[in-house]
């Protein structure tokens, strides 16, 4: 009886390992052998042709530099403001999906916030590009109503690059809050108000509590994949974007100076990373609970 047991554990666990093997061979190759070595170039610094030595000037290099610091700090603030926006843009109309569109009205509401996903983001973004730029459709809109003398350009501004970060990242928001919306009883909703509670006190004390799991994931989800946006911001904000992923991009393709770059990446994974475990805290979410509604 023993013995047979303990085949079928080892035959569960072979099975299980064969199932996992793609998943970690995928992570293995794609995703940790990449950092190891980019982990390796950021701490050596060339000496000499084909000689390096282990060393911190890479880092060191970045905090020297003012302007490093500022695009560092920038960019961080502006995926903070533009994850914060896409979470009150996705709010209600994640409501609206789970709670109030009725039949086939909430699947026709998702798919609308789909639709822009069925194209490449350079797509998406090239099409701010023309509604925004000075001869594109939005000025040419606000002179013909009189808004505006001229043709206005609406490219490279700070909130042009905020609407193409929200456009880009609001669909991974409005996932898992409707996911978290979906699980909430209807009828602790009617109690409350049975109760004379108002909306204001139903959204603070159920809603918001109970979709605590969901908004925390959107917004790791999309905080991360602001903070590490490269095409947006430098086609919306051209030269004045001022983005940080661009400074990588400059040490690694046209300065061909990987080992500043890599030490630029790792400072941003270490910027992401700390931001998320600070919001976990904020929020009182554990992680496990946090990645369940993702």
């Amino acid at each position: 009886m023993d013995s047979a047991a303990a085949d079928s554990r080892w035959h569960g666990r072979l099975v299980l390992g064969l199932l996992l093997a793609p998943a970690l061979l995928w992570l293995g190759a794609l995703i940790v052998l990449p950092h190891v070595d980019l982990a390796i170039l950021s701490l050596r610094e060339r000496v000499g042709p084909r000689h390096y030595v282990v060393s911190l000037a890479q880092y060191r290099t970045f905090f020297a530099e003012p302007l490093y610091w500022h695009v560092f700090v920038r960019t961080a603030v502006m995926s903070v403001i533009a994850t914060l926006a896409t979470l009150l843009l996705a709010f209600p109309v994640a409501w609206i999906i789970a709670k109030l569109a009725r039949g086939r009205a909430g699947s026709l509401l998702f798919i609308v916030c789909l639709i822009p996903f069925w194209v490449s983001e350079t797509v998406r973004t090239l099409g701010w590009m023309i509604l925004l730029r000075e001869s594109g459709v939005l000025p040419a809109l606000l002179v013909k109503l009189g808004l505006t003398a001229m043709p206005v350009e609406l490219l490279y501004r700070d909130a042009t690059i905020l609407v193409g970060l929200v456009y880009t990242s609001l669909l991974f928001m409005v996932v898992p809050l409707v996911s978290s919306f979906e699980s909430l009883d209807n009828s602790l909703i009617e109690a409350a108000y049975d109760l004379g509670a108002g909306g204001f006190a139903i959204l603070r004390t159920i809603v918001i509590p109970h979709a605590a799991p969901g908004i925390t994931a959107g917004c790791i989800v999309v905080f991360m994949l602001t903070l590490g946006n490269y095409l947006t911001p430098t086609l919306l904000g051209g030269k004045n974007s001022q983005w940080f992923t661009e400074q990588i991009y400059t040490q690694f393709i046209t300065r061909f100076n990987w080992e500043q770059g890599a030490a630029f990446g790792f400072l941003l994974l270490g910027l992401s990373t700390a931001l998320v475990v600070i919001g976990l805290r904020l929020s009182g979410q554990r992680f496990g609970d946090v990645m369940r509604q993702t």
